[in-house]
C-alpha cells in the first residue's frame, strides 16, 4: 500500500487531488476536514481560530500517529502543507510518495482571493518562503492512463479556472 504525503500551497488543489484518488477504505489525514468535522456545520469552512484549531492541529497529529501504523495495509493520503524537516523525515521513514502541487503562486493568490480568509495569504507565503518544493518522486500513472509504468508524472493544478 502506499503513503501519499500532499504538500503545497493553501489552495494548490490538494483536497482535490485526493479527493480525485482516494477510494473508500482509504485513510484521508486532513486538517480542513478535521477542523470542519469538530465545529457547526454552519461554521466557515477554513480560517479556524484557536482554541478550535488547536483541537484540531492536535487531532490532526494523533491521526497521523495512528494512520502511519496502517500504511502497510491501506492507502494513506496525509495533506500536510507546509511539513517541518523532522516530518518529512518521519514520512520518508514510512516510504512516502510525496505529492507537490504548486501550480504557481499567481494562481494560489487568486483562488485565496476569491474563497479563503484574508490571512490565508501568510501561508501562501511561507509556502514560497520555506523552499519546500521537492522534485516529486516517480509515480504510477492511473489505470487510466497511458503514461508508462513508474514514469514520473508532474504535479499539475486540479481545479479548471
Amino acid at each position: 500500500m502506499t503513503l501519499h504525503v500532499v504538500i503545497g500551497p493553501p489552495a494548490a488543489g490538494k483536497s482535490t487531488w485526493v479527493n480525485d484518488r482516494a477510494k473508500p477504505g482509504d485513510i484521508v489525514v486532513d486538517y480542513d476536514r478535521i477542523a470542519n468535522a469538530l465545529t457547526s456545520i454552519h461554521a466557515e469552512p477554513h480560517g479556524h481560530r484557536r482554541p478550535h484549531a488547536t483541537v484540531a492541529f492536535r487531532a490532526r497529529e494523533a491521526a497521523i500517529t495512528e494512520a502511519l501504523r496502517h500504511v502497510k495495509d491501506h492507502d494513506v493520503y496525509i495533506i500536510h502543507s507546509v511539513p517541518k524537516p523532522q516530518a518529512m523525515t518521519r514520512y520518508e521513514k514510512h516510504g512516502a510518495e510525496i505529492v507537490v502541487l504548486d501550480p504557481g503562486r499567481d494562481v494560489v493568490e487568486a483562488r485565496c482571493r476569491a474563497e479563503r480568509p484574508e490571512n490565508y495569504m501568510d501561508g501562501v507565503k511561507r509556502w514560497y518562503r520555506s523552499g519546500l518544493r521537492p522534485r516529486p518522486a516517480p509515480r504510477q500513472a492511473p489505470a487510466n492512463d497511458t503514461a508508462p509504468q513508474g514514469a514520473p508524472r508532474p504535479a499539475a493544478g486540479s481545479r479548471v479556472w
